[in-house]
């Protein structure tokens, strides 16, 4: 991920930019908000030797500007950076 620990502190606002690399070129989305929560999240596929033997994902919770709130998971293709 291109993020640091001060990029994502609840209260600040960053951008986040998701990639997905494709055959036909790659395909990106951009959210810009103010960082409401971060931490792990468990899904619900199974994983052997994970803690709960479960898959966790990175994933941090934005609050946009027009309020609405959105969560989204953060991988090796996410960049976030601090805006302001």
């Amino acid at each position: 991920m291109g993020m640091t620990s001060d990029a994502l502190q609840t209260g600040k606002r960053v951008r986040i930019t998701q990639r997905v690399p494709r055959q036909s070129g790659e395909m990106s989305i951009t959210v810009e908000g103010t960082v409401v929560a971060v931490g792990q999240g468990k899904t619900g596929s199974w994983f052997a030797h994970g803690k709960d033997n479960k898959v966790w994902l990175d994933r941090v919770e934005l609050r946009k500007d027009d309020g609405e709130r959105i969560v989204m998971n953060l991988d090796r293709y996410s960049s976030v950076d601090v805006v302001g």
